[in-house]
């Protein structure tokens, strides 16, 4: 999915605007004064109001006669919109909140990924396992940088989410999407992270002997170390965390 600020002056300004709402600067509850912000941001009122359109059809703000335009309370955000989870990243927030919006969906991921992953190794197709052998091959590759690495995971997760032929889980794969590519981001940049090759050929070997409780268990070996790195770079430990 393209992101907004690509698609010119409306993109950029439906990611201006969104980034200040799910930063706290425009607050919850807050009305918007739309001459200002037109004059602030030198775009035409049409231009602002279509931008706005955007960020109400994912619940962030809404309209009504006297009151004008405002931010609607987070509860009715819809936070499992690709885009609201991109602009919670890209919005540069405290590592703290940063960090606990990754293990949200490191938890969304421990839900979702065993499940699928026990229809896929049901449901595979040799087409299914030559995309998993390609993402594999990708990410077993040295000299392609972090950014290589990142879009080769990508590849991988999102082709065991279509092995499972359910086209609402391959949906999911927005949601899950937005979390691993910043995860593996800080992951893959930084001189901790482990070697994911191994954890991920465990899974696609349980995929292509058809052998779903195998497959789950490698998933789950997967998620869990992906945690353990992410705790490493952040220099936390999750089991502490959750103890409190």
């Amino acid at each position: 999915m393209t992101p907004y600020a690509r698609r010119g002056v409306h993109g950029q300004t439906v990611e201006t605007l969104a980034r200040r709402v799910l930063s706290g600067e425009i607050p919850e509850g807050a009305t918007l004064d739309l001459v200002a912000l037109q004059a602030e941001l030198d775009v035409s009122l049409t231009a602002l109001r279509e931008s706005l359109k955007v960020l109400a059809a994912k619940g962030m703000v809404d309209a009504r006669q006297k009151r004008g335009t405002f931010v609607r309370a987070r509860a009715d955000w819809n936070l499992l919109d690709a885009d609201v989870l991109r602009w919670q990243f890209a919005g540069g927030t405290a590592a703290g909140a940063d960090l606990s919006l990754l293990r949200n969906l490191g938890e969304v991921r421990g839900i979702i990924e065993p499940a699928a992953i026990r229809l896929a190794a049901v449901r595979r197709t040799d087409d299914d396992l030559t995309a998993l052998d390609e993402a594999l091959t990708a990410m077993s590759r040295q000299d392609g940088g972090p950014a290589h690495a990142v879009e080769a995971d990508l590849a991988f997760h999102r082709a065991l989410l279509a092995a499972t032929h359910n086209e609402l889980l391959e949906r999911m794969e927005m949601v899950i999407e937005s979390g691993l590519a910043h995860r593996d981001e800080i992951v893959h940049s930084s001189p901790h992270g482990t070697d994911p090759v191994p954890s991920h050929r465990a899974v696609l070997d349980a995929v292509r002997d058809r052998d779903p409780d195998g497959a789950e268990t490698a998933m789950r070996a997967l998620l869990d170390q992906a945690v353990r790195d992410l705790d490493l770079v952040h220099g936390t430990d999750s089991g502490e965390e959750d103890a409190r």
